[in-house]
C-alpha cells in the first residue's frame, strides 16, 4: 500500500512570465484539511524590466496565506492595509464576504535584480464565516515559534504541534509547519489534530525526500492517509511544508471565489464584473472577470 497519494503540479502562468506550480486542487485531491489551494512560486530571478505585479482581484470564502523564502512583495487591500511581506512572516488575509487586494514589486526593488520564492495557498472557510467581515493580519516571523526535533527545525506557522502553538488565530483547525531539513535527518511523523485525525501533506519546495522509503520528489504533494506515522528521511536537506487540519466538506472554486454555494459565486461574479467590491486605495487598475 502506497504511503501516500501524490499530486504533480500543473504550470500556470499569472502574467507577464510570472509562473507558479499549482498542486490544489487536483482530479485526485480537491482539498488537505481546510487547504483548497495550493501555489509554489520561484525560485526565480527578476530584472528591472520585469513586471510580475499582481494587480487588484477580488476574494470571497476563504482566506489567503504567503510565506516567503526569498523576496518581498507589498501588500494592499481594500480595508486600507499596506504590508510588506518578507520571509518568514505569515500573511492571514481573511476574505469572508469579500476583499480585493494587489500583490506588487515594492518600489525599492523595482531597479535591481531580485529573487522571488514562495508559498500561497488558500483556506476554506466554514460554512458559519462564510460571510464574515473581510481582515487582513500579519504576523512577524520573530513571534512564530520553532522548536528542533531530531535535528529537523520546526517552525510552527499556524496551529499547533510538538507542544508548540502559533499566535496566528483561524476560524478553524489548521496547521501549517515548516520543516527545515539538514542531510540525513530521520523523524517519525504523528498523526496530529485534536482527536488525531487531521488530514496532512508534505510538500518539498527544493530537495527529494523520502517517506517509508518511498522516494517523494520535490514540488510533489504527498498526501498522507489519516492516522498514519510515516517515517521521513531526507537524504539530501531541504524545506518541506506540512500542511492539513480538519477537512471542512467540499466547496465550490471558480476563479479567485470559494463558497458552499454555487449562488454566491455566481453573485460575486457580478458583483466584479459591475465593479462593486470596495476598492484598493490608491490603485486604478484591475484584473477582469475571466469569461465564464
Amino acid at each position: 500500500m502506497p504511503t501516500a497519494t501524490l499530486i504533480a503540479p500543473r504550470e500556470h502562468d499569472l502574467g507577464g512570465g510570472f509562473r507558479v506550480r499549482r498542486l490544489l486542487p487536483s482530479a485526485a485531491c480537491r482539498s488537505v484539511g481546510p487547504f483548497v489551494f495550493f501555489d509554489h512560486f520561484g525560485p526565480v530571478t527578476a530584472g528591472p524590466a520585469d513586471n510580475h505585479d499582481v494587480r487588484p482581484h477580488p476574494h470571497i470564502g476563504l482566506a489567503t496565506v504567503t510565506y516567503l523564502f526569498e523576496g518581498a512583495m507589498m501588500h494592499r487591500d481594500s480595508l486600507g492595509a499596506v504590508q510588506r511581506i518578507e520571509p518568514g512572516a505569515i500573511n492571514l488575509m481573511t476574505a469572508g464576504r469579500g476583499i480585493v487586494h494587489s500583490e506588487r514589486t515594492p518600489d525599492d526593488l523595482r531597479a535591481v535584480t531580485r529573487r522571488s520564492h514562495g508559498l500561497q495557498l488558500w483556506c476554506a472557510l466554514p460554512e458559519a464565516h462564510e460571510e464574515d467581515a473581510p481582515a487582513f493580519v500579519h504576523t512577524p516571523a520573530a513571534q512564530l515559534p520553532e522548536l528542533e526535533l531530531d535535528g529537523v527545525r520546526v517552525r510552527v506557522l499556524i496551529g499547533g504541534a510538538f507542544g508548540a502553538a502559533s499566535p496566528v488565530a483561524t476560524l478553524s483547525e489548521t496547521l501549517y509547519l515548516m520543516l527545515d531539513c539538514p542531510a540525513g535527518a530521520a523523524l517519525t511523523l504523528p498523526a496530529l489534530g485534536a482527536d488525531g485525525a487531521a488530514e496532512r501533506a508534505l510538500y518539498s519546495v527544493d530537495a527529494a525526500f523520502e517517506l517509508d522509503g518511498e522516494v517523494i520528489p520535490p514540488f510533489t504533494l504527498a498526501v498522507l492517509a489519516i492516522g498514519s506515522t510515516p517515517k521521513l528521511r531526507t537524504p539530501a536537506a531541504c524545506r518541506i511544508a506540512l500542511v492539513g487540519g480538519k477537512s471542512l466538506g467540499p466547496r465550490f472554486i471558480v476563479w479567485n471565489f470559494v463558497s458552499s454555494r454555487r449562488e454566491r459565486i455566481a453573485q460575486a461574479q457580478d458583483d466584479w464584473a459591475a465593479q462593486r467590491f470596495d476598492p484598493v486605495p490608491g490603485e486604478t487598475e484591475f484584473i477582469p472577470l475571466p469569461p465564464r
